[in-house]
């Protein structure tokens, strides 16, 4: 009997902490579902009529995307972010993006149809508008605002995906969050990709184009996805059509669209992860296998041509080690088809087929040399200059000096005289003082210990610099009659 009590009892427990550990998970579930949903909260017919207002590209609208491309323009032209980011947040892009994507989640015929239409008349718009605006600009040169739009990674796609997602949740929430929406607008950054398109025109920069539009189109199709993907999330309701037929020939054209935006995320996706793969490992390579005492390695990863450039600075590698490292990347899984280009001091180690790298390194010591010359020549003149300002400064002191210590001086003018001696063929300096007199009455004597006199104090404040003092008469011009 106490046996069968205690194993009741000890089954009670048991279940007491089943049913504690139950309720704690229900309401840690409970609160997640609070805190997280957003069913509930959404205003589904609300959010329809604001995607389908926003789409609408004509007067404002129009007026308001050739300004802001205009303003990103510059803002790109001139470097500065915070004009950039200004343009963004006055952009009427992102309507007609989000447009598609809830046009294709909800079956929506004449949206999709619409939100294409406006998007390809906005896109042909901001590209004239900006290639108007550099061809005409006399800043041609592409500052680190432009060039940071040209090579899309992999992290613009989730920046999109994730800003898409940010937009349409906002857009649903009952009272848009409009601040929200702003730094959506922001984030994914749809304006200057198409400026610095517009840049690619204008310059004849294909490549900045090619790469400008490519980040456009990143995030596009990833907005456009996100949004297609929250409504269906969301159960927004589907557009009723009265004949079946235009029902399902409508709800094909929408599965067609919602491919053709499906197909190229993924393949976005797919094409910059491995970009950003092969970069990520190529690094890790060097890292961890090129390592040598007193030498640094600089990888830099060619995708085009599949080949990992490294530059090594410092000690001379031994080309038994050079050769080991190349056999250890030929064995990377997803580098068998790849190459790697060493270059070290003035001769490229491996693979190179560069003839001209020692006589171009060679040149830049030259002109390192001759840049130093210049700045030796720099300073030498500028310690000339500081040497012959010191003694401006010295004069004029002694000038006024003079003229307190000698009131019967009129003028006083110096001058550094340099005679040469021809047999011996030694350069002597002077510096010599000629002083006139206000007084012409004073006599020979007066002016000759006059003159004694002031050089003695010449030669004190002037030293250790040779002294001479000459005194100067006036000329007495004679007239004819």
């Amino acid at each position: 009997m106490e046996e069968q009590n205690i194993n009741k009892v000890e089954e009670n427990v048991l279940e007491d902490n089943q049913q504690k550990i139950s309720g704690i998970w229900e309401n840690i579930m409970e609160f997640l579902h609070n805190l997280l949903d957003i069913r509930e909260d959404s205003d589904r017919h609300e959010t329809i009529d604001s995607v389908r207002k926003d789409i609408s590209f004509q007067g404002h609208n129009a007026w308001i995307l050739i300004f802001s491309i205009m303003v990103a323009s510059i803002g790109l032209n001139a470097n500065s972010t915070a004009v950039v980011i200004g343009a963004m947040l006055i952009s009427p892009l992102m309507g007609p993006i989000v447009g598609m994507g809830l046009g294709t989640a909800i079956n929506d015929s004449k949206m999709l149809r619409r939100s294409l239409t406006n998007l390809g008349v906005m896109v042909v718009l901001s590209l004239l508008t900006a290639t108007l605006y550099f061809f005409i600009s006399p800043i041609k040169e592409a500052e680190s605002e432009i060039l940071a739009r040209t090579a899309p990674n992999i992290l613009d796609v989730l920046v999109a995906i994730f800003g898409g997602l940010a937009l349409i949740v906002a857009k649903a929430k009952k009272g848009t969050i409009s601040n929200a929406i702003a730094g959506v607008a922001i984030a994914t950054a749809l304006m200057p990709p198409l400026c610095t398109a517009g840049f690619g025109i204008a310059n004849g920069e294909w490549g900045f184009f090619g790469g400008a539009m490519y980040l456009f189109c990143i995030n596009a199709v990833f907005i456009a996805l996100t949004t297609y993907l929250v409504c269906k999330l969301l159960q927004f309701p589907m557009v009723k059509y009265a004949n079946e037929a235009k029902r399902k020939r409508t709800s094909r054209i929408a599965a067609l669209v919602g491919f053709i935006v499906l197909a190229p995320s993924i393949w976005f996706f797919i094409q910059l992860y491995e970009k950003q793969k092969f970069i990520i490992d190529s690094k890790k390579f060097v890292q961890e296998n090129m390592i040598y005492e007193g030498t640094r390695a600089t990888p830099e990863w060619d995708q085009e041509k599949k080949q990992l450039d490294v530059t090594l600075l410092g000690k001379e590698v031994p080309e038994s080690l050079i050769n080991d490292w190349k056999a250890r990347f030929a064995k990377i899984d997803g580098f068998e088809e790849s190459k790697i280009e060493i270059y070290q001091g003035s001769r490229t180690i491996l693979n190179s087929g560069n003839e001209n790298f020692e006589k171009l390194q060679e040149e830049r010591i030259n002109d390192i040399k001759q840049l130093q010359n210049k700045d030796q020549r720099i300073i030498a003149l500028q310690n000339e200059l500081n040497i012959l300002n010191s003694k401006t400064q010295k004069i004029e002191m002694i000038s006024e000096e003079a003229a307190l210590i000698y009131p019967q001086l009129s003028s006083i003018a110096h001058a550094h005289e340099i005679k040469k001696d021809l047999l011996t063929q030694t350069y002597d300096t002077t510096d010599v003082f000629t002083v006139s007199y206000k007084d012409s009455t004073l006599t020979g004597n007066d002016t000759q210990t006059m003159r004694k006199n002031m050089a003695n104090w010449l030669s004190y404040r002037m030293k250790p610099n040779k002294i001479k003092v000459n005194e100067s008469f006036p000329v007495i011009e004679k007239t004819t009659k």
